[in-house]
């Protein structure tokens, strides 16, 4: 049967919806992909400023164990990304943290070597120590639905607390990570996403930490091209498509609409993927009954985002910045920043004759309201912080960009909300790094990989065509393994004896 006379919908083209729209155009798909913006990226879409230089919302690190990312880029026959990067972690005391290649050092069992070669310049080892015990958790935490539902109803904070890590370990090191990782400190973040962050980027493989970046914005030279291959094969991407509601029959939806000043546009639909963030999500829930009589997308209003307000700086002469990536912690409350030397990650910028420097600052909800000007002040002093000369150097260009409610916010209890794959009609999909999955990846490799999984549900659904391949994440090492049977052996054993006493 031929796949192209049937209609697929795909609303959101950040890395899920291209991912699906790219597979389905691919196996012959009448598909169309819908993006309320001006260009398809969503968060990560750059464009250019009035003086042609490039800017995005925001750097995206791409990090060792993003397998199907990397496969596509192969297939797509670009080279997007800069070799692995060193990075730092400053604090107002100085430099923190310098973190090794992890791969090029010998290898040691998971956890072992992130915690032998993380360079710590002040965090006693005592300090340091107290994270064994955390080390249970990581091991009861295993991704699955009760796993979540254990560990989600209680704050990271909560759970650092309750295996005794020590007060200075928490604040020099883990809300750190919360802060660029899960984009919130420790008592607004789930324990069981901590959990699940953790153990993907950090702990689960000695060389998981280390990450590249692309040469320039992600927009450019990722999506574009992509974009490009898409239309190739048949699909159709379609930038000011705003969604406001869909049309429905017997349980299934037969249509998406768009409204725009010409009034409303109707797309027939055989299958349709959502796959636009949260915040996103919950405004087309808002406009449209169909969706709003159904519980699990009203209850969307019960999760929320996170405010970022990414900044980039042309400064007048070139300052030595040790390593191109680092993340500051101590400058503001609840708020953590990361800043990046463009002059040694994009390629457009290596000639530059002063630096340029991208600093982005995550749940900044107390700095969006500030003016241009008042925000450049901050982040130059911020960055002189770090390194002093920023403080002689004067800032000849800037682009400041504020993304209320960017991010996805992964709060206590927010698990019961998330929604999966599947949707209560027939054939309605979600993707997005804030959709359940059992594959482990997470940001932008969550997004990804979701997309194909929704590509696929359609393909199982309209019985046309082949699934995508989808590279799993590296199996735990055999004395995680190990531990998480006998873990699981000692559960099952209390929940037939005491499960009064073990359960959350």
């Amino acid at each position: 049967m031929n796949a192209a006379g049937k209609n697929v919908i795909v609303v959101g083209a950040g890395w899920a919806g291209l991912g699906a729209t790219y597979h389905l155009a691919k196996q012959g798909y009448n598909v169309t992909l819908l993006e309320a913006g001006a260009q398809p990226g969503g968060l990560v879409a750059g464009w250019k400023t009035p003086g042609g230089r490039s800017v995005e919302a925001g750097i995206h690190g791409f990090w060792y164990p993003y397998n199907n990312i990397f496969s596509l880029v192969d297939e797509l026959e670009i080279q997007p990304f800069t070799p692995y990067t060193r990075s730092s972690q400053y604090s107002p005391a100085g430099l923190e943290v310098e973190s090794p290649l992890f791969q090029m050092m010998p290898y040691l069992p998971s956890p072992w070597g992130t915690f032998a070669y993380t360079q710590f310049k002040r965090l006693p080892l005592a300090d340091r120590m107290s994270a064994l015990p955390l080390l249970y958790a990581v091991i009861d935490f295993d991704n699955s639905d009760d796993a979540w539902k254990r560990y989600d109803g209680m704050s990271a904070r909560q759970l650092f607390r309750q295996y005794g890590v020590t007060e200075r370990l928490y604040k020099e090191s883990f809300e750190p990570m919360l802060l660029v990782g899960l984009f919130a400190p420790g008592e607004q973040c789930s324990a069981a996403a901590a959990l699940g962050m953790l153990y993907y980027f950090i702990l689960a493989h000695q060389p998981d930490f280390d990450v590249r970046w692309c040469r320039g914005t992600v927009g450019e030279m990722i999506f574009r091209p992509w974009v490009d291959r898409i239309e190739a094969a048949g699909g159709k991407v379609l930038a000011h498509k705003r969604v406001s509601d869909i049309q429905t029959e017997n349980n299934r939806v037969t249509g998406v609409v768009c409204s725009g000043v010409d009034g409303d546009e109707q797309f027939d639909a055989d299958a349709v993927i959502f796959s636009v963030g949260i915040t996103g999500m919950k405004k087309i829930v808002a406009g449209s009954e169909a969706l709003r009589d159904r519980t699990e997308f009203r209850d969307l209003q019960n999760l929320g985002g996170v405010d970022v307000l990414a900044t980039r700086l042309w400064f007048d002469r070139k300052i030595d910045v040790p390593l191109p990536s680092n993340a500051c912690f101590g400058f503001h409350p609840t708020t953590g920043w990361t800043f990046f030397d463009l002059n040694e990650l994009h390629d457009e910028y290596k000639n530059e004759p002063g630096s340029v420097i991208e600093v982005d600052y995550y749940h900044a909800n107390q700095l969006l309201p500030l003016s241009d000007t008042q925000i450049v002040e901050l982040t130059q002093k911020d960055l002189a912080g770090c390194i002093p000369a920023f403080g002689d150097a004067n800032v000849v260009d800037q682009a400041v960009v504020r993304i209320s409610q960017g991010v996805s916010h992964f709060a206590p209890g927010s698990y019961r909300y998330l929604l999966p794959g599947t949707t209560s009609f027939d054939n309605v999909f979600m993707g997005g790094d804030w959709i359940v999955t059992r594959h482990g990846s997470w940001s932008q490799e969550k997004a990804y990989v979701t997309g194909l999984e929704a590509a696929n549900r359609v393909v199982d659904l309209l019985d046309m065509g082949t699934t995508a391949e989808i590279t799993p994440i590296v199996p735990d090492e055999p004395h995680i393994q190990a531990a998480r049977a006998a873990n699981n052996t000692v559960r099952q054993l209390l929940n037939q004896v005491v499960p009064q006493l073990w359960s959350y």
